[in-house]
């Protein structure tokens, strides 16, 4: 009988990837970026490990959606209070923090445990196109989220 193979944690290679959010689907986008922060495009893949690379998303502001979307997807926070549950439709929430919009597009494709929220720190959203992670050389990759087009 063969043995599974678990890389050891020293081993694992950890790298950046620059995504630009401008104009893609947010859906699509959002199950590739926490591919890549599982770690499921590597050889390597271990689904209880964190083999996954370090993402960073830029121009938040500009990512689409399809259909009525935009006014009738609901964003629910709750602050725990009796009565304490807030709505919003995905415009308002754009306008107000872009950046949320991925965040919890992409969170909810995670694993709902520990490991989850861990593989959730290493996603960094920004609004614009400026994000201050120049230092960790990213490298700049382009997901096509939109069906067709070339």
């Amino acid at each position: 009988m063969t043995k599974t193979y678990i890389p050891p944690q020293d081993t694992i290679n950890q790298q950046w990837y620059l995504v630009d959010a401008a104009d893609q689907r947010l859906g699509r986008l959002a199950t590739e970026i926490a591919n890549l922060l599982r770690g499921k495009n590597k050889p390597e893949f271990t689904p209880h490990m964190d083999t996954g690379d370090f993402v960073i998303v830029v121009n938040a502001e500009k990512i689409k959606v399809t259909g009525k979307k935009r006014s009738q997807k609901v964003y629910r926070r709750h602050s725990g209070r009796p009565g304490g549950m807030k709505t919003e439709t995905f415009a308002q929430l754009q306008a107000r923090i872009p950046e949320r919009i991925v965040e919890q597009a992409v969170k909810g494709m995670l694993p709902k445990n520990s490991l989850g929220r861990q593989l959730f720190t290493k996603l960094k959203v920004y609004a614009g196109a400026e994000h201050p992670h120049q230092a960790q050389k990213p490298e700049a990759i382009k997901i096509q989220t939109i069906p067709g087009d070339k």
